[in-house]
């Protein structure tokens, strides 16, 4: 049984010994090591190994005997330290990998805003020093101007937006003036100011 843990020394001795009866290496009523020769098994101070003793002893899990050194007493209890244990450490592994994942999920976030607004910076500064760069939008069954002409809807009074070209089944319709019919499944493309696609969009579709 692995168990990886972060904590005092003393803790992870009394662990490792707990481990041991769990998975039947120590057996009950079986006498284990005093504290002398955990101290030097561990290579801990003699200290340090009777404070390891004491949680285990504490725990009911061993039975400390003067004269007699130190005595497995419970297997039960010794499962439930190890499965204790782990649980807090199951626990602890998972809380760091939510805070992991949510600060990489931030981070992420934060990129892509940076990048769509240095997107958005670019766009509209391409768009204002060249006037001419058409945008286009797709005429759909939606549009409420279907099958409609540039000078019946007033296309160009109600959008300052210039229609340059229409394409339609693969082919280029250029400069088709004010008598350019809107017809589903056309791309139109027009030029005006950076504000130019949000006024044709609600023009040809909202309510």
């Amino acid at each position: 049984m692995e168990n990886k843990v972060k904590g005092s020394v003393y803790q992870k001795i009394a662990l490792d010994i707990a481990s041991r009866i769990v998975e039947k290496n120590l057996k009950i009523g079986e006498k284990i090591y005093s504290r002398s020769s955990i101290s030097s098994q561990y290579k801990v101070s003699p200290e340090t190994a009777r404070r390891a003793i004491n949680i285990l002893s504490d725990l009911d899990i061993v039975e400390t005997m003067k004269g007699s050194g130190v005595i497995i007493k419970s297997y039960e209890n010794a499962v439930k330290y190890v499965r204790g244990f782990s649980d807090k450490q199951t626990i602890k592994s998972l809380i760091n990998e939510i805070n992991e994942s949510f600060n990489n999920q931030i981070k992420e976030i934060e990129a892509l805003k940076k990048n769509f607004d240095l997107l958005t910076e670019n766009t509209q500064r391409f768009h204002s020093s060249n006037p001419f760069v058409p945008f286009e939008i797709k005429i759909t069954k939606d549009s409420k101007h279907l099958n409609k002409s540039a000078s019946e809807i007033n296309f160009w009074q109600n959008t300052n937006a210039t229609i340059v070209a229409i394409k339609r089944n693969n082919s280029i319709i250029l400069s088709p003036g004010a008598y350019a019919v809107f017809l589903e499944d056309d791309i139109f493309y027009f030029v005006g100011d950076d504000n130019s696609y949000l006024r044709v969009k609600e023009f040809m579709y909202s309510e």
